[in-house]
């Protein structure tokens, strides 16, 4: 009797793996018809009589990259009615403040001033870096906006048109320019597959994927949830300043333009370190992650697929297996192509390359996001607490 339970309790695992498995295949079939329906629309003309509304965007600013001067270049020559920019940096030695003048004084015609040093309001350190700019912002709709963000002249238009009466916030999927080197291909290929998978299948069903790195918002919703300085003691602000707005019954979404990350900073173990705080980070802000995001990953969901196929159905478990990494990689392929919205600038050789390493290696990352909570960013150390709440255990500055 007791070994029929037990068959029993296989065969229930086994059936749910099942079931979770051909679920996936759906997410990737979802993400592919809807990036092609949503990415890279053209941006449709408004009528005269109603003009765009004037946007403040913050920019936090901390040392300099071969590709900051032109990153911050392309906020300058934005084509867009009204807007302000408001940088925002640590302290008057960074380096970042030579550039940002020399920008200034080029276009002398764009509304920008500079903020320098910041506030003290929480652990965050962009929170405390970009506090007097926000206090300053002079319009209802304001940006949050990374260094390494390379703007296109139509970008603002397409996030303020995707800005409806009940939409709170809008974001841009991360991706990245195209650059030269393997790193950079293994950039491209995360952020145009495993994470553009998640991030348009959670935006269609209307989840909370938003990410800080470029974010249109409205002020008063901020305003009415304590301002900024109320996120201050979360490094993942990005998560709760949409989940505010969500609560307080306002939609958030993305534009049809991804984000294009162009730092001048692209190495393997750089870009494997932001991967695992960003692994950290979801852990502590959602614990199903633990459960639920490694088994998510190519290689570890098609051996307890082809387990759960055998136990089912007892067919060739590396047949299946086998069968599920090629039809992952077209569909990743596939996907990527999308997200490019053009020929992608490196060989199928080094994209076959980049793709296993990123599969093989994710698992590896994830438990390392697991068993070291501890995150260093910045010239800080931080510990996670359930909840997203931080606490520093190295001050910056500080030996």
């Amino acid at each position: 009797m007791s070994h029929q339970y037990v068959n029993f309790f296989w065969l229930i695992v086994a059936a749910a793996l099942f079931v979770f498995w051909i679920g996936y295949w759906l997410v990737h079939i979802l993400a592919i018809v809807y990036g092609k329906w949503k990415l890279h629309h053209k941006s449709c003309k408004q009528p005269k009589e109603t003009p765009y509304p004037a946007v403040s965007i913050l920019k936090p600013l901390t040392g300099v990259d071969v590709n900051l001067f032109s990153n911050l270049e392309t906020f300058f020559t934005m084509q867009y009615p009204v807007y302000e920019l408001l940088f925002c940096i640590c302290d008057e030695s960074d380096p970042s403040l030579m550039l940002v003048k020399k920008l200034m004084e080029k276009y002398p015609k764009i509304d920008a001033q500079i903020f320098i040093g910041g506030e003290k309001v929480g652990i965050n350190p962009k929170i405390n870096n970009i506090q007097l700019g926000y206090a300053s912002a002079k319009y209802e709709l304001f940006m949050i906006s990374d260094s390494g963000i390379r703007m296109k002249e139509d970008t603002l238009i397409d996030m303020v048109e995707h800005m409806k009466e009940d939409v709170g916030l809008i974001h841009q999927m991360p991706f990245v320019c195209d650059r030269e080197g393997f790193p950079a291909t293994l950039e491209k290929i995360y952020f145009g597959t495993a994470h553009a998978r998640i991030y348009l299948a959670a935006d269609f069903v209307g989840v909370n994927c938003a990410t800080g790195m470029s974010a249109l918002m409205r002020k008063s919703l901020i305003d009415d949830a304590g301002g900024l300085k109320a996120f201050g003691c979360y490094l993942a602000e990005d998560f709760f300043l949409a989940k505010a707005i969500k609560d307080r019954g306002w939609k958030i979404g993305i534009c049809s333009q991804p984000a294009w990350q162009n730092s001048g900073i692209c190495h393997i173990p750089t870009f494997q370190e932001r991967i695992i705080r960003w692994a950290k980070l979801r852990i502590a802000m959602v614990p199903s992650t633990i459960i639920f995001e490694p088994v998510s990953e190519c290689m570890l969901l098609g051996a307890l697929a082809a387990w759960s196929i055998y136990w089912l159905f007892e067919w060739d478990p590396l047949a299946v297996g086998l069968l599920h990494i090629l039809a992952w990689f077209i569909l990743d392929w596939i996907l990527l192509s999308v997200v490019q919205d053009g020929p992608l600038p490196f060989s199928k050789f080094e994209f076959v390359l980049g793709w296993f390493l990123r599969e093989l290696t994710a698992p590896f990352l994830f438990l390392n996001a697991l068993f070291r909570p501890t995150i260093r960013w910045k010239a800080g150390i931080y510990r996670l607490k359930w909840g997203g709440v931080v606490e520093e255990l190295k001050p910056k500055g500080k030996p």
